[in-house]
């Protein structure tokens, strides 16, 4: 038993018409026929007397109308109360993400969002995605675009948005130097690193060094997934990067993964402390995931 059906049904007593009906509902006269035969099988009781001219309520449909009337009442009273609510909801909310996921997910959370609420200002900040945690901890942002630690702080909300998966990069240019140690079996020893600096990109790039056996020769600890494409597809070395990164890269192109070693992904997702979870801005935008 739905909303929809109780309506039709309610209308059928006021109309006393199928056709009536079915034409004011905009629904086909043996559609609307099957919605009341399932509606006596719910009930368990024929709620109609029909005959060639007329349509009259039985006990039980007798019975079910101020039901019905008062369910659908108050859904629809409902209803006004949430939409006066997202109307009614200003204010402005702080979001920190990297800039690559400022066009690849930030998109998609910010159409439901601002179609629902469509008063509350967006104010949109961008950097090293390794210290978006540490924004939402210290109140320079309300909620972050993350990557999600392999320990989240009990002081923490995060809600499980996609997997992103990490490869070994190395440059295509041919003088670069490099090339001569990137066989089948790579001289790790002889190569240049450039690395995040910090965060859970950094974590990941770690552990697989340390299950390769790797003592890395860094030649540079950057700050943004971004940059590290850019120095890899310089010659500079090799690196470890977002597959989302350099897929979106412009200098993507000028860098080939290393398809054999395989990094755990990253798992993104919206984080908020959890004490501020509740605010009215910060719930609307959390309930929609």
């Amino acid at each position: 038993m739905n909303i929809k059906n109780l309506q039709l049904f309610l209308h059928l007593c006021d109309s006393k018409s199928f056709s009536q009906t079915a034409q004011a509902m905009h629904i086909s006269p043996s559609a609307l026929s099957r919605i009341i035969q399932r509606l006596e099988e719910e009930t368990g009781q024929p709620l109609f007397i029909r005959d060639n001219r007329s349509v009259e309520l039985t006990s039980a449909g007798q019975q079910l109308l101020p039901v019905a009337g008062q369910i659908v009442s108050s859904w629809l009273e409902l209803k006004a109360q949430l939409k006066d609510q997202e109307q009614q909801l200003q204010g402005k909310l702080k979001l920190f993400c990297s800039v690559t996921a400022s066009y690849s997910h930030l998109p998609g959370i910010l159409n439901k969002f601002r179609q629902r609420y469509p008063q509350i200002e967006i104010q949109l900040l961008t950097g090293d995605p390794a210290q978006a945690i540490e924004k939402v901890q210290h109140d320079k942002a309300d909620i972050a675009i993350a990557a999600k630690p392999d320990h989240v702080s009990s002081q923490l909300t995060f809600l499980e948005l996609d997997n992103v998966t990490l490869s070994v990069i190395a440059p295509l240019v041919p003088a670069s130097g490099l090339q001569k140690y990137l066989s089948d079996t790579p001289d790790w020893a002889q190569l240049p690193f450039i690395l995040p600096e910090s965060g859970t990109a950094r974590d990941r790039a770690d552990k697989w060094l340390k299950q390769k056996k790797i003592k890395p020769n860094i030649y540079a600890q950057v700050r943004g997934h971004e940059a590290i494409v850019s120095m890899v597809a310089l010659g500079c070395g090799i690196g470890i990067a977002p597959d989302v990164v350099i897929d979106n890269s412009p200098v993507g192109s000028k860098v080939r993964r290393l398809e054999k070693e395989k990094i755990p992904p990253l798992i993104l997702g919206l984080c908020c402390k959890q004490s501020r979870q509740q605010e009215p801005l910060l719930h609307a935008l959390i309930q929609l995931f």
